[in-house]
């Protein structure tokens, strides 16, 4: 049965928990050797006013068994902004009760009430459960698009490079 759930802003006080989410979708992912968020990064990025990203929990009987990160993005075709989803997790025990379907729609009215243009997001090649889930709600997949990422020493290796 399906506990009725609230979908909030997550606080200050809430980085604990927040972190925790981020570690249990690092683990789902298997890419949890990648996580070097803590609570001091998170209480800077997310919740010190001055960061891009805004966080949401799904809390069901006073627990916290989801969220979501967003941030805006900007698109010169459109030349408006969008958002850009960069997580949303429903831990595996919750699964199957709407939980997600309510983060996600909660982001995409957030979306369209701020008029952006375009509401996006990734998701691994090998995550069918959450492909099939976007594709029953509208999403199209972006095939011919490639992402790039440069990071770490790389990032500083390219950062000094004059051109």
């Amino acid at each position: 049965m399906k506990a009725t759930a609230e979908i909030r802003r997550a606080t200050r006080a809430d980085i604990p928990v927040v972190l925790e989410l981020i570690h249990a979708l690092a683990v789902y992912e298997k890419l949890d050797h990648l996580v070097r968020a803590d609570e001091a990064l998170l209480a800077d990025e997310l919740f010190s006013g001055k960061g891009p990203a805004e966080t949401l929990l799904c809390v069901v009987e006073g627990k916290a068994v989801g969220f979501a990160v967003y941030f805006h993005n900007f698109s010169t075709f459109t030349g408006r902004k969008g958002l850009y989803l960069e997580d949303l997790f429903v831990r595996p025990e919750h699964r199957g009760r709407g939980y997600g379907k309510s983060l996600f729609l909660h982001v995409a009215r957030i979306a369209h009430g701020r008029g952006c243009g375009r509401f996006e997001w990734m998701v691994l090649d090998w995550n069918t459960p959450s492909i099939r889930f976007y594709e029953s709600l509208g999403a199209q997949r972006m095939e011919d698009w490639r992402l790039f990422r440069v990071t770490g020493d790389a990032l500083a290796v390219l950062a000094r490079e004059t051109g």
